[in-house]
């Protein structure tokens, strides 16, 4: 695999016209990452979510996003400390309670009805709050576009959640790893034409991935103004 990826990176190519961002120092690699990436997704991902999607009751699939979810919601009342949310660490530590109890162990998500907003928090994202810059633009094997800052944040964000205590058992660890994967692919259909029909898909899915975690570091802050990278001279011509 290693060789595969090393051969390809050598090839890749920046398109005519694509608009560079000053976040992204390995530009070649990660494109050439991206197209490994994609190539892997629309060989197996996608067939296998399509399949799950049609296969798979709507009902049943709900209830297995809210099982996930609320296996992992343990991160964000983490962070909800980390970030000075005392309010929302009480409302989280209360909603995952319902609904890991009357929700049968978050199959059923009774809380949301009970006015328990759901947050997403992630130790990234307080890195950010903290002042630390994302750093280069990656795109990780298999699991996607990240920095290097959200990359750093994956690993608290595991060890505050019950999937980071069960590397021991090899098949259950697997299977939540792949049951997750296969729950996000299958979130993520509808948006396929439209990163697919990007004049740079790569472009594309970079920009929208900066967007979302500024966002998520500056939530609430009607002042900011989000950064847009400088266009290269003559792109788009």
């Amino acid at each position: 695999m290693l060789a595969i990826l090393c051969s390809v990176t050598s090839c890749a190519t920046l398109p005519p016209g694509s608009v560079r961002d000053p976040r992204d120092h390995a530009e070649r690699f990660n494109r050439a990452m991206f197209e490994f990436n994609t190539a892997l997704d629309h060989s197996v991902m996608r067939p296998v979510a399509r399949a799950y999607v049609h296969a798979v009751p709507a009902t049943v699939r709900t209830g297995i996003s809210n099982f996930l979810g609320n296996l992992a919601y343990t991160s964000t009342i983490g962070n909800d400390l980390f970030q000075a949310h005392p309010r929302d660490f009480a409302r989280d530590l209360a909603r995952l309670a319902v609904d890991t109890t009357i929700g049968v162990g978050g199959l059923l998500d009774p809380a949301t009805g009970l006015g328990l907003v759901k947050h997403e928090r992630d130790f990234g994202q307080t890195l950010g709050k903290w002042g630390v810059s994302t750093g280069s633009y990656l795109v990780l094997p298999l699991l996607g576009p990240s920095d290097v800052r959200d990359a750093v944040g994956t690993v608290p964000d595991r060890f505050m959640t019950v999937e980071g205590y069960i590397h021991h058992d090899a098949p259950l660890s697997v299977g939540l790893f792949s049951l997750r994967a296969l729950d996000a692919r299958a979130k993520a259909l509808p948006s396929d034409s439209t990163v697919g029909g990007a004049f740079d898909p790569y472009g594309f899915v970079r920009s929208a991935w900066f967007q979302l975690r500024d966002y998520k570091v500056h939530e609430g802050d009607e002042n900011y103004l989000p950064e847009l990278p400088p266009l290269e001279s003559g792109a788009g011509k």
